[in-house]
């Protein structure tokens, strides 16, 4: 010990500071900018700002700390240990006074700006930075001799402890507060939203005593089914996840469909829009049901969506996006009550949209770029969100492109003659025997595979009903390299002589699955060659808008591939090179996203400058629009052969051997009719 102010030294920051005998160490760490979570303000209650207290010789920081340098274990913290729990060495840092040279951990839990960790591999964790926070505050009680309202108390309380000033409230929150400042004794629990439009802080809602539940919701607004995820805004843990079918289904399958309804019936758009916001509302309860909390506690809400999607749970006539030029009514980022958008949560909560990237190209994507952040690339990478229509990103953090691409709904299992959508029953893994032509399968919710013991066993509740998005791609590629179809898509009827599965079917040939048991009444499964056609017309779009967007950028190659959305979710990297869906890329580089968009939704939710970055990467990315490309019926015709007519795929053919060009026999009405086709 010398004459000086003992010094102090947290990590993992590095921070350093000398201070008085006797300052606790939170007021320590704040005075040095030491990221320290509290929401009591120092009270012992909530518990956040736990530490560990470095006892050794610390050479790097030229300091020797003991247990012994600080002050004893309080009567507080006893209270709070005895009530919540605290972990061996563990010390509350308001209570925990400096008396010598120390070295102070801060671990991850006690950090406001703590690191979510994200699962997915070579991806960004999501710095925790929400724009709601809670505050716990002491609030002077009415005096004759100072007057001043109730409301002016909490102000100053907010601006003497907290340091939030500019802070401006709803009258709701104003009609509770002093029912609740008495209920609590003149403690109260306020939550801050710091990202109000017209800047300042918002005091959205105010509990008696000491509250410790904030929780928002990200929500992505698919076409066809929507998820929700409940986050705990003060850990950044997904605490429930819910998913439920698009209501506007009803109105129509595709996000075309639903335009022309609202074209065809005056007032359409008010429906869907009632229909989806209903559906939201379902699934704000689902997920506070699960997560144990109340609606009252959903303290913000961040959405993306398609532009159709974004525009009816708006409120936003879509028909103008049913049409060139696609206008936007906005991409514009939006900020507003929940309760405007008739969520039924925190009445104080807000919602938060991200914002579009053209009329094709929607929040759902911008929130795939937060998520998978090409914006930070080094080398190019490619970003597609396979739907409908495919939304395609490319490019680094040089320069981004956009375009959409009119994939078709082959992808999902629509327009496909054995098609479903994902569910059990479906086929969604398929293997062929080259030598047999004898197909293999794995089917949704069954661990078998179909030659394996117990298969049929395993499916007798369910059956095998078709075959999902996943199935498909996987069949026609290995369709491809068993040789039953060439490279143009054609089903070589020749094949029919070495096994039965070779069907003729009018002029062509069908590719038999899985036949109907004579005891039950299962459907006849199939690859017919329109299916081969539907897969081949949309692989094909989706490569044409690729290859659009690397002839604007001058690139002949992809470093880093990422498929998103529900589809790329389960596709095998593999099978959809094969097909030609993308371009040739190292199959280590080629990975799926998962639920991007959803997770771009909740790195908003999490972090109020992501908010930031995501509205200025979209004012920066160029879009591109197909229809008026001339390169792009071009570069269609080129993708229709599997996996290109043109292009060579070294990775490809490095881990995967690649038929040879073949000529195939197609039926005539007679079944005997020979076509022959070749390759150009």
């Amino acid at each position: 010990m010398t004459d000086q102010n003992p010094l102090i030294v947290f990590t993992p920051s590095g921070k350093r500071g000398r201070f008085a005998v006797g300052t606790p160490v939170l007021q320590a760490a704040r005075a040095l900018g030491v990221d320290i979570d509290s929401v009591c303000g120092g009270r012992a209650i909530c518990g956040r700002c736990q530490i560990n207290v470095g006892d050794g010789e610390f050479a790097k920081h030229g300091i020797t700390s003991r247990a012994g340098h600080v002050s004893e274990f309080s009567k507080v913290e006893e209270r709070y240990d005895k009530l919540r729990g605290l972990q061996a060495g563990r010390r509350l840092s308001c209570q925990t006074k400096i008396m010598g040279d120390l070295v102070i951990d801060v671990p991850p839990e006690s950090q406001v700006h703590k690191q979510v960790v994200r699962k997915e591999a070579d991806t960004r964790a999501i710095e925790l930075d929400p724009c709601t926070r809670l505050c716990f505050i002491e609030v002077e009680e009415p005096d004759m001799h100072k007057p001043s309202s109730d409301l002016e108390r909490v102000y100053k309380a907010l601006l003497d402890q907290w340091q939030i000033d500019n802070v401006s409230c709803d009258l709701a929150v104003i009609a509770d507060l002093q029912k609740i400042l008495r209920k609590g004794e003149w403690k109260i629990t306020a939550a801050i939203y710091s990202r109000a439009p017209g800047g300042g802080n918002r005091l959205v809602s105010i509990w008696p005593g000491f509250h410790d539940k904030a929780f928002g919701i990200a929500i992505d607004v698919g076409s066809t089914t929507i998820a929700a995820h409940l986050t705990n805004l003060s850990t950044g843990e997904v605490t429930a996840s819910a998913g439920l079918m698009n209501p506007q289904i009803r109105f129509g399958e595709d996000l075309m469909s639903r335009v022309s309804y609202v074209m065809m019936n005056p007032g359409g758009e008010k429906e869907m829009t009632i229909a989806i916001r209903q559906a939201l509302n379902t699934l704000a309860e689902e997920v506070a049901r699960q997560g144990g909390i109340e609606l009252n506690d959903i303290l913000e809400v961040v959405l993306v969506g398609n532009p159709v999607m974004h525009h009816l749970f708006l409120g936003i006539d879509p028909t103008e996006l049913g049409g060139a030029p696609f206008a936007l009514a906005t991409g514009l980022p939006v900020t507003c009550p929940a309760r405007e958008l008739d969520l039924k949560l925190n009445a104080g909560a807000w919602a938060y949209v991200l914002p579009c990237i053209a009329g094709h190209v929607g929040a759902d994507t911008a929130g795939v770029v937060l998520s998978e952040a090409p914006h930070e690339s080094d080398e190019i990478m490619l970003a597609v969100d396979v739907g409908t229509n495919a939304e395609i990103v490319l490019g680094s953090k040089a320069r981004l492109l956009a375009c959409s691409s009119p994939t078709g709904p082959a992808f999902e299992g629509a327009q496909i003659s054995s098609g479903q959508r994902a569910a059990p029953g479906a086929i969604e893994r398929i293997r062929i025997d080259a030598q047999t032509l004898e197909p293999r399968y794995k089917v949704i919710g069954v661990d078998q595979w179909s030659d394996e013991p117990g298969f049929e066993e395993a499916i007798a509740q369910t059956g095998v009903t078709g075959i999902c998005g996943s199935g498909i791609i996987e069949a026609i590629a290995e369709m491809y390299l068993s040789g039953i179809i060439n490279q143009d898509g054609l089903v070589d009827g020749s094949m029919a002589e070495r096994s039965p599965r070779i069907e003729a079917y009018k002029r062509t040939f069908n590719y038999v699955i899985r036949a109907p048991r004579s005891e039950g009444h299962e459907p006849l499964i199939r690859i017919t060659q329109n299916d081969v056609r539907a897969i081949q017309l949309g692989k094909a779009a989706l490569y044409a808008g690729v290859r659009l967007l690397m002839d604007k950028l001058g690139i002949e190659k992809v470093g880093k591939i990422r498929l998103a959305g529900a589809f790329g979710s389960h596709i095998d990297v593999k099978y959809a090179m094969i097909l030609g869906l993308v371009p040739d890329c190292d199959l280590a580089k080629v990975q799926s996203a998962g639920n991007a968009a959803g997770t771009g939704a909740r790195i908003a939710l999490l972090n109020s400058r992501a908010r930031d970055e995501i509205e200025s990467v979209v004012r920066r990315i160029e879009k591109i629009e197909t229809a008026v490309e001339p390169m792009f019926q071009q570069h269609f015709v080129e993708a229709m052969a599997i996996p290109h007519k043109t292009a060579a795929f070294p990775n490809l053919s490095s881990v995967v051997t690649l038929p040879p060009i073949k000529d195939i026999v197609s039926a005539g009405d007679d079944g005997n009719e020979r076509r022959r086709r070749r390759r150009g």
